[in-house]
């Protein structure tokens, strides 16, 4: 995702979840959203009218708000997607959602945290870095997103939003190797 992408996703992301809290409809928008970003993502026909820009903002907007309004989404949703079709933003609807998705979470204290691991670790293991991760971020809900990198060798990598801590062996070995080219 692009910066300025990621800048129009978050305005617009920000906008919207400042009408949900008005309208107090944050999770049924949130639920919609998450199930449009579902149909974009499994049909084929639906991204091309999204990407391509042989459709205009005009047709593009009406086939969005149909789509919506037999989906029975909420006003709200229907509305802004279809808003957001008008102003020709309709390429930005996933990084829109995904920001929404952040900045819900942001405002109920859930941090997502994501580890990589050189092993698959079991649910003890998980427990105790949930733990730590909680502690670390002082957040009131944390998850877990689990992944396996054997290159690691082994440790943990974690980053939680803009911050990363890397206990790995891979980077404590190319930090020796980088040292020891200094001193030869």
């Amino acid at each position: 995702m692009s910066t300025i992408t990621a800048g129009l996703a978050g305005r617009y992301a920000t906008a919207l979840y400042q009408l949900a809290i008005e309208s107090k409809q944050v999770d049924s928008i949130l639920q919609d959203l998450n199930s449009f970003k579902g149909l974009i993502d499994g049909n084929q026909d639906l991204q091309k009218l999204i990407y391509s820009p042989v459709f205009g903002a005009d047709e593009k907007s009406a086939s969005v708000t149909k789509i919506l309004q037999q989906a029975d989404a909420n006003r709200l949703v229907v509305q802004f997607v279809g808003t957001i079709a008008k102003n020709g933003r309709l390429f930005a609807i996933s990084s829109i959602i995904s920001a929404f998705n952040k900045e819900v979470d942001k405002r109920r204290g859930k941090v997502i945290a994501e580890v990589v691991s050189a092993v698959p670790l079991n649910d003890a293991r998980q427990g105790q870095i949930q733990k730590s991760i909680t502690s670390i971020a002082r957040a009131k809900d944390v998850s877990l997103v689990m992944r396996v990198d054997p290159s690691l060798i082994g440790g943990l990598v974690i980053r939680i939003g803009s911050r990363m801590i890397d206990t790995s062996l891979k980077t404590k070995l190319n930090r020796l190797e980088t040292a020891m080219k200094g001193v030869t």
